[in-house]
């Protein structure tokens, strides 16, 4: 990538596809679309022009990219994509990218690559010992060292498909939209109590994990949010110290400088 050109950070998830552009360290522009497994490669690029365009991001100013997939039916056309329509070759965030944060784990090929990169953003910007929780598709939970290495985590169903389980298996319960905080635990209706039961009850379990995790990382960890649902949960979990919005797009920024 040259001076003066951007880079483009993309994050494609099993909900979800996040993507953000960079001038330097700045995010001058991010965008979510829904994951459709089946896109081609061109159809990424009518989509992305248009929403390129629309953030007055003009597409000739990208000279890099760096992709991050959990999707591997995605992988191929993402990867097309890239080359057809910006003319580059993507970083893929892979088993043996260069991170320079030590994996101890068991099997640390098994690592998801966005919670390896939520990891990484997060200890360059607080350089202490982290638990980081990730709202997505599943909720995640990752441990990371003071002296900077991932330790491991846990990862537990995420809010809407556990919704969407209750939805379909309980067939006189309605679709409740949960986007909304509860005004009390004690439901006076249906949705109320659905609304009640769901949000509180994922901030107990993310309350009940994250004490379980602080008792096996010294010093005591930070412990930062981050995801779609994390502004909802953030204020129902005292544990919580802050929610970073864009996280795992910044830990691409710093990916791709380390492997430039």
């Amino acid at each position: 990538m040259k001076e003066n050109e951007r880079l483009l950070v993309l994050d494609a998830g099993n909900t979800n596809m996040v993507f953000g552009v960079y001038e330097g360290d700045d995010l001058i522009g991010n965008w979510r679309i829904r994951t459709e497994k089946d896109r081609t490669a061109d159809e990424y690029s009518v989509l992305m022009d248009v929403l390129l365009r629309q953030g007055k991001v003009d597409p000739a100013s990208i000279g890099g990219v760096i992709i991050s997939c959990v999707v591997p039916p995605m992988l191929n056309s993402l990867e097309r994509f890239s080359v057809l329509f910006f003319g580059v070759h993507p970083l893929i965030v892979e088993p043996g990218i260069k991170t320079k944060m030590p994996i101890r784990i068991d099997s640390p090929k098994e690592v998801g690559a966005d919670r390896l990169v939520n990891a990484l953003a997060a200890y360059e910007r607080y350089k202490c010992s982290l638990i980081v929780v990730d709202f997505g598709t599943a909720t995640t939970f990752d441990g990371i060292s003071a002296k900077g290495e991932y330790l491991g985590g846990s990862i537990a169903p995420g809010v809407m498909i556990s919704c969407e389980a209750l939805f379909q298996r309980a067939s006189k319960l309605p679709r409740v939209e949960i986007f909304s905080h509860p005004k009390a635990a004690l439901g006076k209706d249906t949705v109320s109590a659905m609304t009640s039961g769901i949000i509180f009850g994922f901030a107990g379990m993310v309350e009940g994990i994250v004490r379980r995790m602080k008792l096996e990382i010294q010093p005591t960890p930070k412990v930062v949010a981050t995801g779609g649902l994390a502004r909802i949960l953030e204020k129902e979990c005292d544990c919580i110290d802050e929610t970073l919005e864009f996280l795992t797009l910044e830990g691409l920024r710093l990916i791709y400088e380390r492997n430039r």
